[in-house]
């Protein structure tokens, strides 16, 4: 079984890959408006690291964990399957172009929204279920964000050492 700090570990650490990865793709963009975007979210990707920790560190000093008893480790594992939730793995050298970019980085907000709502049922204590629901409001305005520059041809910079 999981315990609610191992579950918010994993969760920091999809933040933390995140932030990682869009702050290494901006020195791959020429186009400051990309760039300015990839920043955004790399700050986004860090507060919801934040706050993870700080729920890692309610529900060590609360002594209840969030999560009710009946997520399982195999549970979990079914749940995410074959999902990739590491941006790691992305060679971005073999990206074509701006809009393949976007897409990964699309992939990839999708990949974790799925991870934090699977997680939203087990979440007992309504504070701490609020505070990832907003986050999971907050990774749809990231998807939609990029979904609109991906469809505006005005918007598409030109990538650099991709």
């Amino acid at each position: 079984m999981f315990l609610a700090n191992e579950i918010l570990d994993m969760a920091m650490q999809f933040e933390k890959n995140g932030a990682a990865v869009y702050r290494r793709a901006m020195d791959k963009v020429s186009d400051p408006v990309l760039g300015a975007l990839l920043e955004w979210m790399a700050d986004e990707e860090h507060r919801h690291a934040k706050s993870f920790s700080s729920l890692k560190e309610k529900a060590a000093a609360g002594g209840d964990a969030p999560f009710s008893s009946q997520l399982t480790r195999d549970l979990l594992d079914e749940m995410i399957g074959e999902q990739s939730f590491s941006l790691e793995e992305v060679d971005f050298s073999t990206l074509e172009d701006q809009d393949d970019l976007i897409r990964t980085f699309i992939e990839f907000e999708r990949d974790t929204i799925i991870f934090y709502e699977m997680l939203t049922p087990f979440i007992e204590d309504p504070e701490t279920r609020a505070t990832l629901e907003t986050i999971i409001d907050e990774e749809n305005s990231h998807v939609a964000r990029l979904a609109a520059l991906l469809e505006n041809e005005e918007k598409r910079p030109a990538l650099s050492g991709c």
